[in-house]
């Protein structure tokens, strides 16, 4: 008798069937997000130099979290999250974990999820939870910190959501010119032996991971390349995404613009005029129509319309998803010029970073020289074409499990056993967190005040007395540190709450035959060649087997929490500024290697290891001074969007010339405008239309806001587009989108745009 199998059991078997064959030949389920993290882009400080006068005043790019997923269809799963941000926090990580507990259950712990910075020094700080990482952004910034737990939540939610059979793939290779060693007289410290090992001084190696979907075809990349955050200098005020995420930003824009140019600058054109049919040789009527488009007066939006983006998805098409992780890049500079005294433009003192004995006049030189701009383009673009010919050749599939270990340690008192001068073994501790006077004087890429120097074993009087206002460290803790001179005593400050970390995550993910160590800090060239080199021969060693043949061992920097640098024990004793600002005394670097053999272990024999003490929630701890905005205003006759400066009638503008406009503008922390825009180039279109083309995420506009004065009411945005190589010849006009507060509370959209100009 023959049986009917109704239509919807019949396409559900099906899907079975053809899932499972997917899964097959594919391995894993992959999936990646990506969400807007700019934050608050007026009158927070950033985060990175520790410069109070580096204060927020516009956006060069924005700011993104960028998450992958990688899952076994029926078991294990890690997921990832790169942030353009200075670094991670241990307040963002615990609340990020709660909200993915709330949706997700115990799908999404501590243990396989990792939130990784890029250490740009550029973007909006007060979002971590202790005293000293908050101290020049006046407290607990909570913009700031609700823009980076939000983002992050809704990266991994996208990645979650579009999970589907696909394949992972390796490739690896080196980039020469992108960064150099800032502190190399400590390098030269190490032993020779292990010096002649390498044949840099910084690492050189970049790993990419491509992910590719079975039905759709790539769907993202992600790799881990150690070099600052500090193209962009201590003195930039627009948010930033430093040279990673502007390699970030030009991988993304290549690939959906059909990977046809590894040229950054000219990619090939969004939109192409439709209005005349000869753009050049109909350039008077291309005048003509733009004389027609005057400058509008500001008027009120819906708040609906502010998200006018040029990068919106396109119904259930996934964007590509490209993330440049940062990786041991405690010593390691983009500023690859070299080191000049700004004063007589000499080399500065080779071993104390110093001009005459100061090191306020010591600064390294990006490529781009004096153009921190270009110098951010360039190191940006250097990896960007370093990350495609990666991608386009990566043949190495991943494959194998999935797994994760993760273990809190309090290392402020950790037992580590070091081996002994005579032979044998000890066991020594580390200490409680403080910071030598070396780590006052800053870096040669942004140095600090007064009269610190990097090397300095010593201190002085003076400041030991300044330093004893707040706290004396006693013999034990000086004894604990040595030879570290202790200038600030930040593991034993706890007033109004902890200034430094004692509890810290360490963490490693395994993808197949690829390993990712998790750290919560900066470590040095040399401190992270010692940690990938024991963690991969460690794993050899205990199954040879199944790691012994093409182990990948990545380290990914400033991850789950902050706790600054991470020196070798002979970089510490040489006490620059990685040395110095090693918190947890000499043995720091040995006690991350012991620790994560432990790690190895318990990934190889599938144990679950014990959970550790767990790190504090001070969220409700949290002081915060800066100032509310109080109310916008505009001159009287004025409206918030009218035009201040406008493009001059008649105006045509060739590529590489710059396009300016002034608005009448609120204050931008009045509405972040996530995953909108205050600033668009508009084209026009057949019909009238006016349509997107570039906005605040490009690299080619900037979108910078003032007032006229610190504490006055008015301000006004500027909107600075420099005409890109790839603009296709036609009408254009620049629109600014902001929103204002009036005296009592409310909040108000509100839009304008300048005349129209032609590009040819």
């Amino acid at each position: 008798m023959a049986v009917s199998v109704p239509v919807p059991l019949f396409q559900f078997l099906l899907f079975l069937v053809l899932s499972r064959a997917s899964y097959s030949s594919s391995e894993y389920l992959i999936g990646v997000g990506s969400y807007d993290i700019t934050g608050p882009a007026a009158d927070v400080n950033m985060m990175g130099y520790a410069n109070s006068d580096q204060i927020a005043s516009g956006i060069h790019f924005r700011l993104r979290a960028r998450a992958f997923i990688v899952a076994e269809p029926q078991g294990n799963r890690v997921a990832f999250v790169n942030l353009d941000a200075c670094m991670a926090s241990q307040i963002v990580t615990i609340k990020v974990l709660e909200r993915l507990k709330a949706r997700y259950g115990d799908l999404y712990t501590e243990k396989n999820v990792a939130i990784s910075g890029i250490h740009t020094h550029a973007g909006p700080g007060g979002y971590l939870q202790y005293v000293t990482y908050i101290v020049t952004s006046l407290g607990f910034v909570r913009q700031s910190f609700d823009v980076v737990v939000n983002g992050i939540e809704q990266s991994i939610i996208q990645a979650h959501e579009s999970l589907r059979p696909g394949s992972a793939f390796v490739n690896k290779g080196d980039l020469l010119d992108a960064g150099v060693n800032r502190s190399p007289s400590s390098y030269l410290n190490n032993p020779a032996a292990e010096r002649s090992k390498y044949k840099y001084n910084v690492d050189k190696e970049m790993t990419l991971v491509k992910f590719v979907d079975s039905q759709l075809g790539p769907i993202g990349s992600f790799n881990w390349f150690a070099t600052h955050g500090t193209s962009m200098s201590r003195t930039n005020s627009l948010i930033s995404g430093d040279n990673k995420g502007a390699a970030a930003r030009f991988m993304e824009d290549w690939f959906e613009n059909g990977q046809k140019n590894s040229d950054s600058s000219r990619n090939i054109p969004r939109r192409v005029s439709t209005i005349v049919s000869d753009v050049r040789k109909n350039q008077s009527r291309l005048l003509d129509i733009s004389a027609t488009y005057k400058s509008s007066k500001g008027h009120s939006v819906d708040k609906s319309l502010l998200d006018a983006k040029v990068r919106v998805r396109n119904g259930s098409k996934r964007r590509f998803v490209s993330a440049f992780c940062q990786s041991n890049c405690g010593d390691v500079s983009p500023n690859t010029l070299g080191t000049f005294c700004i004063d007589t433009g000499l080399p500065c003192d080779f071993n104390h970073s110093t001009c005459n004995g100061q090191n306020e006049l010591c600064y390294g030189r990006g490529p781009g020289y004096p153009d921190e701009f270009e110098s951010t383009r360039i190191i940006g673009e250097k990896q960007f074409k370093m990350a495609v010919g990666l991608f386009n050749k990566a043949t190495e599939k991943l494959q194998g499990k999935i797994g994760y270990q993760h273990a809190y340690l309090d290392f402020s008192n950790l037992d580590v056993t070091v081996p002994k001068a005579g032979g044998g073994s000890e066991t020594v501790k580390t200490c409680p967190a403080a910071m030598g006077f070396g780590f006052a004087a800053g870096t040669t890429d942004g140095p600090g005040a007064f009269d610190f120097k990097q090397g300095d074993d010593k201190g002085n009087v003076f400041w030991r007395l300044v330093r004893n206002v707040l706290r004396t460290p006693g013999p034990g803790q000086v004894q604990c540190q040595k030879p570290k001179p202790i200038l600030l005593d930040t593991g034993e400050m706890k007033e109004p709450y902890d200034w430094a970390p004692s509890i810290l995550p360490i963490q490693m993910l395994r993808i197949g035959q690829l390993i990712i160590l998790s750290v919560p800090g900066e470590f040095t060239t040399m401190a992270g060649r010692r940690l990938r080199d024991a963690v991969k021969s460690f794993l050899i060693s205990l199954n040879s087997k199944e790691f012994g043949n093409n182990l990948h061992v990545v380290i990914a920097g400033l991850t789950n929490t902050y706790s600054q640098y991470i020196a070798t024990f002979e970089e510490y004793e040489v006490q620059r500024y990685e040395g110095a600002s090693t918190l947890y005394g000499p043995h720091t670097l040995t006690a991350y290697i012991q620790e994560f053999k432990k790690l190895a272990t318990a990934l190889v024999n599938g144990q679950t290891l014990p959970r550790g003490p767990q790190p504090p929630d001070l969220l409700d701890k949290q002081i915060s001074l800066l100032s509310p905005v109080v109310v916008d205003s505009t001159p009287l006759g004025v409206s918030f969007g009218d035009v201040k400066a406008d493009v001059p009638p008649k105006s045509t503008f060739r590529r590489g010339q710059q396009v300016n406009a002034t608005f009448w503008s609120g204050c931008p922390r009045n509405d972040l405008l996530t995953e909108g825009s205050f600033a668009v180039v508009e084209t026009l279109q057949d019909g009238g239309t006016w349509v997107p083309v570039y906005d605040d995420d490009d690299f080619s506009l900037k979108f910078k806001w003032s007032r006229p004065a610190k504490l006055s009411p008015e301000s006004q945005a500027t909107i600075e587009w420099r005409v890109p190589q790839s603009a296709a010849a036609g009408v254009y006009r620049i629109r600014h989108y902001g929103a204002s507060k009036s005296l009592f509370g409310s909040i108000s959209s509100f839009s304008g745009t300048s005349s129209a100009f032609v590009v040819v």
